[in-house]
């Protein structure tokens, strides 16, 4: 017969490491409150998959839930993950809210594994369907956030979207785009600064103004532009 004084540990050990693999989260969202379950979780790390239930402000009612392939995160001095956070080559949230499409709802973007470039985050992007009332898989917007440095930074006041890529140390592009209704993105943008040279930075700024694209090119001492 086992004696319950040596299965008491092992009955508490399971259960810190279970709840360590579900987190809370009430100020990420202005409409919703989060539970996150992550598969796995050790020290400061959770991967895996995992669901996002969103409960709803007001009646504490699940709204949707959603899932991820390979949540990826660290979590913060409290033991939780942040939100909303977009650090370029530092700390990416796990799930993001924000009105990616500027039609004045709350979208959501939540990681899914490392697959950006340089290995960095990946998000599955969301925006609220008017009509099906739900969160709705943007496939032109999670490419967005697949194919450059990780998730891309919304500006509400100009109404863009901006995204960051760069090839080595020395070339690195800004583009910027548009969401119009019914077309969807629209880049309108472009800032492309080439150092490969090693002593000078060829800087070319395209831009799209009345229905036509202007190019300006300029090259700059190395040790002037990057003074700052």
């Amino acid at each position: 017969m086992i004696k319950s004084g040596f299965l008491l540990p092992f009955i508490l050990l399971g259960t810190v490491v279970f709840a360590q693999n579900h987190f809370e989260l009430k100020d990420a969202s202005k409409n919703f409150d989060v539970k996150i379950n992550v598969e796995h979780c050790a020290e400061d790390e959770c991967q895996g998959k995992a669901t996002v239930a969103l409960l709803d402000k007001k009646t504490s009612k699940i709204f949707q839930t959603l899932t991820s392939d390979n949540l990826n995160f660290y979590l913060n001095k409290d033991q939780k993950p942040t939100a909303n956070i977009i650090q370029l080559y530092n700390e990416q949230s796990p799930l993001i809210f924000d009105d990616f499409n500027f039609d004045g709802t709350e979208d959501m973007a939540i990681r899914n594994g490392n697959e950006s470039s340089y290995g960095g985050p990946s998000y599955d992007v969301y925006v609220f369907n008017i009509t099906k009332k739900q969160l709705v898989l943007s496939e032109e917007l999670t490419v967005l956030a697949h194919e450059n440095l990780g998730m891309f930074n919304t500006d509400s006041e100009r109404k863009r979207l901006i995204t960051y890529s760069k090839s080595g140390c020395c070339w690195h592009l800004t583009t910027e785009y548009s969401v119009l209704t019914q077309r969807g993105l629209f880049k309108v943008y472009e800032l492309e600064e080439d150092a490969t040279g090693g002593e000078k930075v060829k800087v070319i700024r395209k831009e799209f103004i009345d229905d036509k694209w202007t190019t300006h090119i300029k090259t700059y001492p190395i040790n002037e532009y990057y003074k700052d």
